[in-house]
């Protein structure tokens, strides 16, 4: 079984930066960040491979950078800029190859706000 935490939300104004980070218990094959709004469904925010191929989708691309450490099993989502379209739940995901099993952190709230 694969635990994931999430952490680093918090209340951040228009404009401005927060770091999330994910611990796992173990390294898996390919970790993403994904986000969850108010009457919308949960989307991908960025993944990223245990190779290090990353892929953002297109309105967070140039705002946001992931960036693993398999050595600490830890997964991070740089967020600048931030919108108040932006307020949410980011949740860490694992996906593994090898079991084809998927994982679910229970999220962090990040809200923007003036």
């Amino acid at each position: 079984q694969v635990q994931l935490l999430e952490s680093g939300g918090g209340l951040v104004q228009p404009g401005g930066s927060l770091r999330l980070s994910c611990a796992a218990s173990t390294t898996i094959s390919r970790m993403a960040w994904y986000r969850q709004t108010p009457g919308k469904q949960r989307e991908k925010v960025a993944s990223v491979t245990s190779g290090g191929i990353t892929d953002y989708a297109d309105s967070f691309e140039g705002r946001f950078t992931i960036s693993r450490d398999n050595r600490k099993n830890t997964l991070d989502l740089q967020m600048d800029n931030l919108k108040v379209e932006d307020t949410g739940v980011y949740y860490c995901y694992a996906y593994s190859l090898f079991s084809r099993e998927t994982f679910w952190g229970q999220g962090t709230q990040v809200t923007v706000s003036s």
